[in-house]
């Protein structure tokens, strides 16, 4: 509604799950760490502990399905994963919700439905089963602060199933606060002392506050002058407590009143406003006495309403009919929803190596699938679709069970460059990697890439893929939404689930860039010359900073904090040094002519 008010092209404060919006504080990342640790073996590169509970607190709203996500895409390759979103629930439930997770078969009693015996002998013989196959077991449950002390207590139970060697399974509670109070009763006092691994998960401070707005009106495509002043976005950060979910409602509706009443930017007041109406009156701190409503709430509600109506009919007349085809989607992860089950294969992402030059120290990847996402406009240029426009994109066939699609893939990278490089209007049939010399498109090539930042990077590539023993494979990613890729398999558009995805791909990523006029390597303090004077108009695009001149720009401190600002915004290493894919971030971010990846592939 507000968007186009404030030149965005989609609402950046949606509390939908998206992706595509995810910001890894340093707590956030600590946390993950954490979460990793507990569940890697021991002796591993990760350090683990293995074994025992693995216990990720934190208040409402503050990131835990956000971390939680971004935990089971990097889990370690050959470990089959449980996850019980709704722990309100008897011992034999429980026990039935883990089998049915991890796929084991239980046997009936006798005397009819199967006891809390017949689960954990067919839970045990499973887990023994994956130890001597070299794999491991790991079971999440979400909202733990519901779980019933009896229901604790078989889980306590439950990490007696082990080996000489090491226990069979790992178990990683998430819940609120109360969890914390909760595991220091003294009858709960043997589960207390298995957890190995315990982070709890505090609100973003105002630097970072600052820093996840940035990111979420950047990823929203805004540019120029920042829609909040300073004093706005200080009091956003004083009553939303630095929750983001609380961020989110407060921005968002501070946006709309702004627009509602035809400003171009949201003040303090306006915010104030906001506050009342999203918390109450006295969230605002005598904003408003009476609960009164503004008149550009009530207007921006009717509004609202009617477009609500409207999508309403629009969904009803649009939905396919029983027994229809459609691509089955991955479930959520918030509420009543799951947020990826890998139950009966393995699941990894991301290997435990140093991040990429150019990335944030540790990758973050996301395959479970959030909420449906809005579409991104049809802002690219002509030449943004490659071979596969969102309309083929979205009728691509998906991918069978296994993986016999690979088997077509080239195993030359150079064929996948060349199934590339038309996007690109190379010639046909050249080098497709020249010199950097030689051609102002430019190869890049990077390792431990995360799925957030190649949807970030927003432009097509190629990803490396290996199954098992067999030699890698290229496969050219021309799309990404928040539960399946497309990529180009002989020609022809192939939908792959993220979390199939994830058990072949292991972060490496390639794909052609231009880089900025005169650019010799990376830039630093001490660079200077035409690559440095698009870097700083590029910036003032993104800061709202005034113009600079067209020529004789410094690379000065001064530019350097506001490169840091714009990588943290980004989930990169905020290193002040302008490499490939900070500067790949940047002409993205800015509207650049160069081929884009398709973000609505459904």
């Amino acid at each position: 509604m507000y968007a186009h008010h404030f030149g965005l092209t989609q609402d950046p404060f949606s509390i939908a799950p998206d992706p595509r919006y995810l910001f890894m504080s340093e707590r956030h990342r600590e946390a993950l760490a954490h979460l990793l640790f507990g569940v890697a073996a021991p002796g591993s590169a990760m350090g683990g502990a293995g074994g025992g509970f693995v216990l990720l607190t934190g208040d409402i709203g503050t990131g835990k399905t956000t971390v939680c996500r971004c935990f089971l895409e990097q889990i370690p390759a050959g470990c089959h994963v449980a996850y019980i979103f709704n722990p309100k629930l008897t011992v034999t439930e429980l026990l039935q919700s883990v089998c049915e997770e991890f796929h084991i078969p239980v046997p009936q009693a006798d005397a009819g439905a199967a006891t809390v015996k017949n689960h954990i002998d067919a839970l045990n013989a499973f887990l023994l089963q994956s130890h001597a196959a070299g794999q491991s077991s790991v079971l999440i449950i979400d909202e733990a602060q519901n779980l019933s002390a009896d229901v604790l207590e078989q889980l306590r139970l439950l990490t007696n199933l082990e080996t000489s060697e090491r226990k069979l399974l790992q178990i990683v509670l998430i819940g609120q606060p109360e969890l914390r109070a909760m595991l220091a009763r003294p009858e709960l006092e043997q589960l207390a002392q298995r957890v190995i691994a315990r982070f709890h998960l505090d609100a973003l401070s105002e630097p970072e506050t600052l820093q996840y707005i940035e990111h979420r009106l950047a990823v929203a495509g805004h540019s120029g002058p920042p829609p909040f002043d300073a004093k706005a976005l200080k009091r956003i950060h004083q009553l939303a407590r630095g929750v983001p979910r609380r961020i989110n409602l407060l921005a968002g509706r501070s946006l709309l009143g702004a627009w509602a009443t035809g400003q171009h930017r949201a003040t303090r007041a306006v915010v104030d406003k906001a506050a009342a109406e999203v918390f109450g009156p006295e969230a605002a701190g005598g904003a408003g006495s009476a609960p009164a409503r503004s008149p550009w709430l009530v207007g921006s509600l009717g509004l609202l309403a009617g477009a609500g109506l409207a999508g309403l009919l629009v969904w009803k007349a649009g939905a396919p009919a029983s027994g229809s085809a459609t691509t089955a989607a991955v479930p959520a992860a918030s509420g009543a929803a799951r947020p990826a089950s890998a139950a009966s294969s393995p699941n990894t992402v991301a290997s435990a190596t140093p991040a990429p030059k150019d990335a944030a120290p540790v990758a973050v990847a996301v395959a479970s699938a959030p909420a449906q996402v809005a579409a991104v406009p049809a802002s690219a240029p002509a030449s943004a679709a490659l071979a596969a426009p969102a309309s083929a994109a979205a009728s691509a066939a998906s991918a069978p069970a296994g993986f016999d699609w690979m088997r077509a893939l080239p195993r030359d990278l150079g064929a996948a460059w060349r199934q590339l490089a038309p996007a690109w209007q190379l010639p046909a049939g050249a080098d497709p990697c020249p010199a950097p010399a030689a051609s102002p498109v430019q190869c890049y090539r990077g390792a431990n890439l995360s799925l957030p930042l190649i949807r970030q990077l927003g432009r097509p590539g190629i990803l490396t893929l290996q199954l098992g023993n067999e030699p890698p494979v290229h496969a050219v990613l021309t799309g990404l939404n928040d539960g399946t890729a497309t990529l180009q398999v002989e020609g022809r558009p192939l939908k792959v689930p993220l979390l199939s995805l994830g058990t072949v791909w292991r972060g490496d990523f390639a794909t052609f860039w231009r880089p900025p006029p005169g650019y010799g390597g990376e830039l630093t303090e001490r660079s200077a010359g035409p690559a440095v004077d698009w870097l700083a108009l590029r910036l003032s695009k993104i800061d709202g900073a005034p113009l600079p001149p067209a020529s004789g720009a410094t690379f000065d401190p001064a530019l350097r904090a506001r490169l840091q600002a714009f990588q943290r915004a980004h989930g990169l290493r905020a290193d002040g040094r302008a490499g490939p894919l900070t500067l790949m971030q940047l002409s993205h971010a800015t509207g650049g002519d160069e081929p884009r990846l398709v973000t609505d592939t459904r």
